[in-house]
């Protein structure tokens, strides 16, 4: 999976690479079985849940560089 931004669809990054499960659930998000997942936005979920989403996309773009 190539880099991920915070206007892309939960489920769609969840399914580029399912260890993004774990970092989204250590940041308290624990969206990866809910049904909103699917059409909510990195940047939407973070509102709902008072998160950074530039910080959450950093972390999340940083595993990905380490696991390519």
């Amino acid at each position: 999976m190539e880099q991920i931004t915070k206007d892309m669809l939960i489920g769609e990054i969840i399914s580029g690479d399912f260890g993004i499960v774990e970092i989204l659930a250590e940041a308290g998000m624990h969206c990866a079985g809910c049904p909103a997942a699917q059409q909510e936005s990195l940047e939407e979920a973070c509102e709902v849940h008072g998160m950074d989403a530039d910080l959450l996309v950093e972390q999340i773009n940083a595993y990905l560089d380490e696991n390519r």
